[in-house]
């Protein structure tokens, strides 16, 4: 077992805590919508963290409180976690992909289980691969097009103040637990390929994942190798989830690198690889475990400010879920 082998297992651990944080959001936020849909159930609070999942949300809010000053009322949580794994981005690469984002840690748990079911995951290679990953800039460009760029700002007002937008957590979480026939297969197909390959959603289709990738180039930390303390056994290129070819590089600017910092943790030469922090011509090395004390203390920095200035729990009454949420359940049962 190499020296910093013990940062793969703070990683799984983070990454599993964070997974269960997530769906204890998601089962209270489930509590909620019953307490509105079968009368006499019990009344459980909104948890305004749920407004996560609403990244299309966090963007319009992001620019409209660029144009405004003003955060968006109606999910609040939204745009401080948007703006929190923007600061994560820039500062810690895609650190929020690699440790703390549900979604990506799904994924991994799915590649892992192909590995060990097939005895190995296969790749994508060369133009295709490239082709693939276009995509998810694909998708970026059209919501940065269609939000950023040709939505003015009045707009943003009037659809923050629309019915669609009070409830649209609750169409979300419907999007799922009342998901048609099409979307089941879409998910389904989306599990098959992750099977086979590592990372399949985070490597070509999230537009997230692009714009963290993106920002990460700003990111005064990165993984450095010292060619003179390399013993070129290849376990940083062998091990590396985003197929990066750690062993070629001296510094890993990819926008792919999710600063998982696997290829440290694998790397049996003392110095051959390490996480450094750099100001101009600079540097200073990042003891590995510093990594993702930093990370999770700068997400929830970025938290604690929204809460301590009150944009962080949604200015919807109590009366709106009252009427809405009745509403979406006879649209979605109308489907059945």
């Amino acid at each position: 077992m190499t020296k910093n082998a013990y940062i793969r297992f703070v990683r799984y651990a983070v990454q599993f805590l964070f997974l269960l944080l997530t769906l204890y959001i998601g089962y209270q936020f489930y509590g909620f919508v019953r307490h509105f849909e079968v009368p006499g159930s019990p009344f459980v609070e909104r948890p305004s963290s749920v407004d996560a999942f609403l990244p299309i949300g966090g963007l319009m809010a992001f620019k409209y409180f660029a144009l405004t000053g003003i955060v968006d009322p109606v999910h609040p949580a939204g745009f401080i976690m948007f703006v929190a794994i923007l600061g994560v981005s820039l500062v810690l690469k895609k650190g929020f992909c690699g440790w703390l984002c549900p979604i990506g840690t799904l994924s991994q748990y799915v590649w892992m289980a192909g590995e060990k079911l097939f005895g190995r995951n296969f790749r994508i290679k060369g133009y295709t691969d490239i082709s693939l990953r276009s995509l998810k800039y694909l998708l970026l460009g059209m919501f940065v097009f269609l939000i950023v760029i040709a939505m003015p700002a009045n707009m943003m007002a009037l659809f923050f103040i629309a019915d669609y937008y009070k409830a649209v957590d609750v169409r979300m979480m419907k999007f799922f637990t009342e998901m048609t026939t099409l979307t089941m297969w879409v998910l389904i197909g989306l599990g098959v390929l992750s099977l086979l390959y590592k990372n399949f959603w985070c490597r070509y289709l999230c537009p997230y994942g692009a714009l963290a990738g993106l920002l990460s180039r700003l990111s005064p930390v990165k993984i450095r190798r010292n060619e003179e303390k390399c013993v070129h056994c290849h376990a940083c290129t062998t091990h590396c989830p985003t197929q990066i070819d750690v062993e070629a590089k001296t510094v890993v600017k990819s926008e792919e690198c999710f600063g998982c910092l696997t290829c440290v943790s694998r790397c049996p030469a003392k110095g051959a690889l390490e996480v450094r922090a750099s100001a101009g011509k600079r540097t200073a090395v990042l003891k590995p475990w510093l990594f993702p004390v930093l990370l999770v203390v700068l997400f929830y920095v970025v938290i604690g400010i929204g809460i301590a200035t009150g944009n962080w729990h949604s200015k919807v009454p109590y009366q709106d879920y009252q009427s809405l949420i009745p509403e979406i359940q006879k649209e979605y049962a109308n489907r059945r």
